[in-house]
């Protein structure tokens, strides 16, 4: 593995890879991605993580590519090949299937070095490998806590939907708290912005679903506060319609109709998006300056070094980053 001291200058996006967890599945899907040599036509991959790591899962599974080159700077990356920057140097105990403490400190300080060099400018975006979900959450907050004055909203794509979640990943009374006519104008203008910057769409429509079921049908308790919302968001020039339930929204196909739907909680936007999903389903963060990414499943300690994760998440994820960052450079 050649190590790359000179600049290459590039046009292709650099992408910046967190290792996650490398007792999960984070390393495993990498190398199925990344088997596919077409990919490097599209993007640079940088991973801040561990040759010995990645040299010990391809042996493990037999796997002739990818091919990696080391390099100590994002910036000097090789064109067209799969780049790694070590974290560290000495040896680490790798123990599939178990997370531990050296795992947990080896995830953080990879999201660290990845986030330092995206803020440097030296890679465009950033694609985040599956990790527990305590350090997941870490790693998030770590992000989120740069850019206190924005107002994130996550995007969760397949091939042919987009819907985005007004709460995060909580408990549904947590979720429900943090609902109120200011806070749902904030997360509809947001997405409807990162729909135009990120997606490339003029005019794009978006449908609100409800909190109770048969919303559309009969708005009531708290759907008050989501019809007002949308009134006050189409008085902003945002084409927002609602509230829907979700049978009238899914079941019909109704939501083909719009660009985006946003979803009250979690479970309402993921149970359909799964069910409705073929090639993988992936995230992003809309609303920051930076392009953050990352496939929609967690580090599968129970199926590690088995070679049976699939890889499709993963990859959806990646295409996902570098279409954001290449409509964000047509701007």
């Amino acid at each position: 593995m050649p190590m790359q001291d000179n600049a290459t200058p590039t046009t292709l996006p650099r992408l910046g890879l967190t290792q996650g967890d490398f007792n999960g599945i984070s390393y495993e899907i990498m190398l199925k991605t990344f088997s596919d040599a077409r990919l490097f036509e599209s993007f640079n991959p940088v991973l801040y993580g561990q040759s010995k790591v990645f040299s010990y899962y391809k042996k493990n599974f037999g796997m002739d590519n990818p091919n990696y080159s080391l390099t100590r700077d994002a910036r000097q990356a090789w064109d067209k090949k799969f780049n790694i920057i070590n974290i560290v140097e000495n040896e680490l105990k790798i123990d599939p299937g178990q997370p531990s403490e050296i795992s947990a400190e080896m995830s953080v300080l990879s999201m660290k070095r990845a986030f330092d060099d995206l803020q440097n400018g030296y890679i465009d975006g950033l694609l985040m490998a599956p990790d527990s979900p305590a350090m997941s959450k870490s790693n998030m907050a770590f992000l989120l806590s740069h850019y206190a004055e924005a107002d994130p909203v996550r995007v969760m794509v397949n091939d042919t939907m987009r819907i985005a979640l007004a709460t995060g990943d909580m408990p549904l009374g947590e979720a429900l708290a943090q609902i109120d006519i200011r806070f749902l104008v904030g997360k509809m203008s947001t997405l409807s912005a990162a729909l135009k910057k990120d997606f490339g769409l003029n005019a794009p429509k978006i449908a609100v679903m409800g909190i109770n079921p048969h919303s559309g049908c009969r708005p009531e308790g708290d759907d008050d506060k989501v019809v007002k919302a949308v009134g006050d968001a189409q008085k902003k020039g945002i084409y927002a319609f609602g509230p829907f339930g979700g049978t009238q929204l899914f079941v019909s196909g109704l939501w083909t109709k719009y660009d985006a739907v946003l979803a009250m909680y979690y479970d309402q936007a993921v149970l359909p998006l799964r069910m409705m999903t073929t090639g993988g389903c992936a995230a992003y963060w809309a609303g920051l300056p930076v392009v953050c990414a990352e496939p929609l499943h967690g580090p599968s300690f129970e199926m590690a070094n088995q070679n049976k994760a699939q890889p499709d998440d993963y990859r959806k994820a990646a295409f996902l980053a570098v279409d954001v960052i290449q409509h964000r450079r047509e701007q």
